[in-house]
């Protein structure tokens, strides 16, 4: 298997951890995501493009949900959502710990909680690109929905308090290693968190102002300076305009075009430096078969664009 064009993985090789998961939001469906990015021939997709793919199949998560979960605060399924993100963490580091490339299929976004704290347990120093409509910054005081989803980058940054639900995380991101880019639902609790903490945002605003060219740039360079630190991915659908990508759970209209969305793959993965990324919020059972078909196929496409797949 030949090298890749990659300084911090040791092989050509991808661990896909197919997370079907929707304890941290309240829509069904959404756990649905992986076995349907599967179904539609990723695991091919990247062999084609000369990638050795690990993947054992989808875990069953729902034999970790406990018998009792009653609200934390105004947090839901808070010990159900701990429980899954501690496994999911586990696979990615391993996967990391291996020199490969950790893939993670969701599900809804609080996965991330998982995925992000498994990559900088290999990789401290990592920068986190965050592809989102939402912020998802919330603390377990700020939320009004209690919906974990919202909350996984509040945890990561050790903002969200001592919860012991979660004694398991550990505070692991710096304000100066995270990047929002597609940003246009946000609640004025997460306006303040961000502006409190100096987080660059790349919000529509500004891909309409500098092109996504100009952002995608200026992000890569915030959070890997020179290219010298891993970048970890965490991208969700609903980044891109409904129009694009019509099955996700919480779709905003006003969003990155088919083709910005696909540049920021590419740009990542010209860097180098990509070591871990997340599909998040793919939901099938969301709109018509053909917006489904719509959303998953591009979501396929999403992955292999980070992985190395060209237009030319």
């Amino acid at each position: 298997m030949s090298a890749p064009h990659n300084k911090f993985l040791k092989q050509k090789s991808v661990g896909i951890v197919g997370v079907p998961f929707s304890g941290g939001q309240p829509r069904a469906g959404v756990d649905l995501g992986p076995l349907k990015i599967i179904e539609f021939g990723l695991v091919d997709q990247l062999k084609e493009l000369d990638w050795n793919v690990k993947f054992d199949g989808h875990r069953d998560y729902s034999l970790m949900k406990p018998e009792s979960d009653p609200p934390v605060g105004k947090l839901l399924n808070a010990r159900f959502v701990s429980a899954v993100t501690e496994s999911v963490a586990t696979s990615v580091s391993t996967h990391l710990k291996e020199g490969s490339l950790a893939l993670t299929l969701g599900g809804d976004h609080s996965i991330a909680l998982g995925t992000v704290s498994g990559t900088m347990s290999v990789h401290p120093d990592a920068g986190l690109i965050w592809v989102d409509a939402h912020a998802d910054i919330n603390t377990p005081e700020s939320t009004e929905s209690g919906n974990i989803h919202g909350c996984p980058v509040s945890f990561l940054l050790g903002i969200a308090g001592q919860l012991k639900e979660f004694s398991w995380v550990k505070p692991c991101l710096t304000p100066d290693r995270i990047v929002y880019i597609g940003l246009r639902d946000v609640d004025s609790g997460e306006k303040r968190i961000l502006k409190e903490h100096g987080i660059k945002a790349f919000s529509m605003h500004e891909v309409d102002k500098y092109g996504i060219a100009k952002v995608v740039e200026m992000a890569i360079q915030h959070v890997s300076p020179n290219l010298s630190r891993p970048i970890h991915l965490s991208y969700d659908v609903d980044a891109l305009d409904p129009t694009i990508a019509p099955s996700t759970g919480t779709p905003v209209r006003g969003g990155l075009t088919f083709r910005e969305g696909h540049y920021i793959c590419e740009a990542i993965h010209e860097t180098g430096c990509l070591v871990s990324m997340d599909l998040m919020e793919v939901n099938p059972s969301l709109e018509d078969d053909q917006a489904v078909f719509q959303t998953v196929t591009i979501g396929c496409s999403l992955v292999r664009c980070a992985l190395g797949e060209t237009l030319l």
